[in-house]
């Protein structure tokens, strides 16, 4: 069974915002809710700014917090590391939006239930990549397997230093950031 992950190159972001068009019309997320975004963080003082590209989705993370306060069990892991949702379990309770410490669930309120990215599950099942990843023009979204040594997610992270966001939470997220751009000391 793999055991999914995501490495983002900033690098390679250009902030075309492709990948969010691309979930949001594979997933039918609804307008004001989003399952991936693009930050555009500037820093510093004029005129010595910086601007950082920085997507975030869920991280799906080995000890989420989602899942274990989850009082239905809708948030649970799947055999394949992912955080999924059912739906029919969900009550909208928002437990798990509380819990997540990086804000990427809402509640669809046409339904009722919590939602979040997915990896596009229904995708993977399909032997496709998630919608953001086979959208991403810059190719910077690169997934797969962390088990399989030979997937190009193992590859990277082998021989390229990354980080991850909100380390110091102790979540575990599988969601990995390469090359900084720009670089910060």
């Amino acid at each position: 069974m793999p055991r999914y992950a995501m490495v983002i190159d900033q690098s390679r972001c250009i902030g075309c915002m492709a990948c969010v068009v691309a979930c949001k019309r594979e997933n039918d997320v609804p307008p004001e809710n989003y399952r991936t975004r693009v930050l555009e963080i500037v820093q510093g003082t004029y005129p010595t700014l910086t601007t950082e590209m920085r997507s975030e989705l869920c991280n799906h993370c080995d000890n989420a917090p989602c899942v274990s306060i989850c009082p239905t069990g809708a948030s649970h892991h799947e055999e394949d590391g992912t955080v999924q949702i059912d739906r029919k379990k969900c009550v909208g309770c928002k437990a798990c939006i509380t819990s997540c410490p990086y804000n990427v669930r809402y509640i669809n309120e046409e339904h009722g239930y919590a939602d979040k990215c997915s990896f596009c599950q229904h995708r993977l099942r399909e032997g496709k990549k998630p919608a953001c990843v086979a959208t991403c023009v810059g190719g910077s979204r690169i997934f797969g397997d962390l088990d399989d040594p030979e997937s190009e997610v193992s590859k990277i992270l082998r021989r390229v230093g990354h980080r991850v966001l909100k380390k110091e939470v102790g979540t575990g997220p599988n969601i990995y950031y390469i090359n900084q751009y720009p670089k910060r000391a």
